[in-house]
């Protein structure tokens, strides 16, 4: 259905294409690159085009061996790979060059003349990153899943010097709320790995479900993957579908997409929630508790539990074990404890909590999950690990040597730097990709919003109020997607895509924002993202009206569009605008009754769809 919706842009955008196909567009990367230069003239690829690398190592061998995949399914060639020391002395005139010329960390040049290409990196990071960006100067035909003809497979001339303004990119997907299968997972970490975002946080467990295979607790998975039914709607809708609902990863299965992240240079970041958002494992494990009721059952609705982690021996054992078998299976520095969400009434009626608390001399139960939090944090540190939290993780006080997730706004990250922690920004609601990108009464059911594409794009991640010195203490950025009102990958990838794209601009790209060049960009880009069959939300090219109070017999009426160069025509009495209608050209007052109805129209003609929205 989302698809249907675009062919009126279709057709404009294929016209278009049709009309330039010998033509090679000029440069339209995201995320943008630190420097680009447009040179003269253009390089083309064809059969006969041989690439040098400088040695057999096997990693760069397999980033070269993504460029020739992609040009076999869409070109019907390959190109044919010499490895030489000396590639730029001994090999053609002609040709695609990769050498290692000891550039920082995932950093890449690239200088393309008419006769030759040369990729310089320092690390396989790198040299991935030149492969992505050279995609994404080829043809958006290059993205195809079957063989293009009458494409010139060339690109434009460029000198490029590019590095990421952050090490740490990161993309979250929640699979406890509702489960995803290995293959999405690895079209995820494709559409991550071609935005250049490095680090896949993989939230494992919650209170709706257990969804990673730990061998020496199997209830785990046997029975705490499953939730009998699932909220239909809205959280407090009452409505429940009688489905069970679950679904688990073996370690195998997470083996084999550890293998397959790390190839694209994506670092996969698990999330074992504690001490809250646990009842899913304490549904198999009641020991695990304060004991306090009588049965536990995993959640069937979204929100936040009372049934938490009991700081008691048994459990830290559970934990120590869980978290041995999960240091084991991921090669990640940072494990993710999560830490936020976790209600204090059990440990308040608990009387082992109780006598905890006056035994270490704690003040409160806020510092026994500081406490909590810093054991199992010089558990991790012990096994070669450092662990990572939610801002909640700082109540109480924070664990030496901690990460912190800033997700409550910026407060949490900015407390965090000044005390010289390392800080990943995903605040919400800037960077909550479950929140509406647009219109509420014409989305999906979203957790709130809405969070429009410029809003994420123009978010700052770096706090004012730092100073030089604490800047430095963030280290990236992080999209969330909690997945409460995402049941398939269809509705996954409409809520991620394209604001993922400014996400990943931010964490690419330097600090200066530049709001026109990124949606002429990021219109190009998404043809290629229609080429790799992403759904992502169409309302790049919808008007967006949003309503403000004025009187209690009024309101104000406000509109955008992100598509560049595209204006709105509007009407008030429920009819159908056209590019003859009043153009909108600033807020207005409405009354009562009044419909506002809405259209984008660029070059004569309408692009996107109509959009409505009536003052009740």
């Amino acid at each position: 259905m989302i698809r249907n919706r675009l062919i009126t842009l279709a057709s404009v955008l294929l016209l278009a294409a049709c009309a330039g196909r010998q033509e090679v567009q000029e440069p339209q990367i995201v995320p943008q690159p630190a420097h680009l230069e447009r040179t003269e003239g253009t390089f083309t690829f064809d059969k006969s085009l041989p690439v040098y690398v400088d040695g057999p190592d096997s990693a760069l061998l397999r980033t070269v061996g993504f460029l020739n995949s992609r040009l076999q399914t869409a070109a019907g060639f390959s190109l044919k790979v010499i490895s030489d020391e000396d590639p730029l002395q001994h090999g053609g005139e002609r040709g695609l060059f990769f050498l290692d010329a000891g550039l920082p960390a995932e950093a890449y040049n690239l200088r393309i003349t008419p006769e030759r290409i040369v990729a310089e990196y320092g690390d396989g990071a790198g040299a991935f990153y030149a492969v992505q960006t050279l995609l994404q100067l080829l043809p958006d035909a290059i993205f195809a899943d079957t063989r293009q003809g009458g494409v010139r497979w060339a690109v434009p001339c460029v000198d490029i010097d590019d590095a990421p303004r952050f090490p740490y990119r990161g993309m979250h997907l929640d699979c406890c709320l509702h489960f995803f299968d290995i293959p999405f997972l690895k079209r995820y970490i494709d559409l991550m790995a071609l935005h250049k975002v490095n680090r896949f946080h993989w939230h494992l467990t919650e209170d709706q479900g257990w969804r990673i295979e730990i061998k020496k607790y199997p209830l785990l998975t046997e029975k705490g993957q499953w939730r009998k039914e699932t909220v239909v709607g809205s959280l407090h809708s009452g409505v429940y579908d009688g489905k069970p609902h679950g679904g688990f990863y073996t370690q195998e299965e997470a083996r084999d997409l550890i293998r397959y992240a790390a190839e694209r240079y994506v670092t996969i970041i698990p999330e074992i929630e504690i001490p809250g958002h646990s009842l899913a494992a304490i549904s198999c494990y009641p020991e695990l508790s304060c004991g306090l009721e009588d049965h536990y059952e995993t959640a069937t609705k979204w929100g936040i539990f009372k049934q938490v982690y009991c700081p008691k021996e048994e459990t830290f054992k559970f934990l120590e074990d869980v978290f041995d078998e999960i240091i084991d299976l991921f090669p990640s520095e940072l494990i993710h404890i999560g830490g936020d969400e976790c209600p204090k009434a059990s440990w308040k009626k608990c009387p082992h909590c109780q006598a905890l608390i006056k035994k270490l001399g704690l003040k409160d139960e806020f510092e026994l999950q500081s406490w909590f939090i810093q054991r199992m944090e010089k558990y991790i540190n012990s096994k070669g690990r450092q662990i990572i939290g939610w801002d909640e993780i700082l109540q109480g006080g924070l664990a030496p040597n901690a990460r912190v997730m800033s997700w409550l706004g910026e407060e949490g990250g900015i407390k965090a730097a000044q005390q010289h922690h390392e800080v990943v920004m995903s605040p919400y609601p800037k960077y909550y990709l479950d929140y509406w990108q647009g219109d509420p009464d014409s989305e999906p059911l979203a957790m709130g919003g809405p969070t429009l594409l410029r809003t994420m794009y123009e978010y700052e991640p770096v706090p004012a109020v730092l100073t030089p010195e604490e800047r430095r203490y963030i280290i990236g950025v992080e999209g969330c997607v909690w997945t409460e009102y995402m049941p398939t990958p269809a509705r996954v990838e409409y809520m991620a895509w394209p604001r993922m794209c400014a996400i990943a601009e931010a964490g690419w790209t330097t600090a200066a924002k530049d709001w026109d060049g990124f949606t002429r960009r990021l219109e190009t880009h998404l043809g290629r993202l229609d080429r790799l069959g992403v759904g992502y939300c169409p309302n790049f090219w919808n008007p967006f009206i949003d309503f403000h109070k004025d009187t209690e017999y009024s309101k104000v009426v406000t509109m955008s569009v992100d598509a560049p160069g595209a204006e709105i025509h509007y009407t008030l009495d429920g009819s159908q605008p056209t590019p003859a209608s009043p153009l909108y050209e600033g807020p207005f007052a409405i009354n009562p009754q009044q419909k506002v109805t809405a259209i984008a129209v660029r070059d004569g003609r309408q692009i996107g769809e109509t959009k409505y929205k009536e003052f009740r």
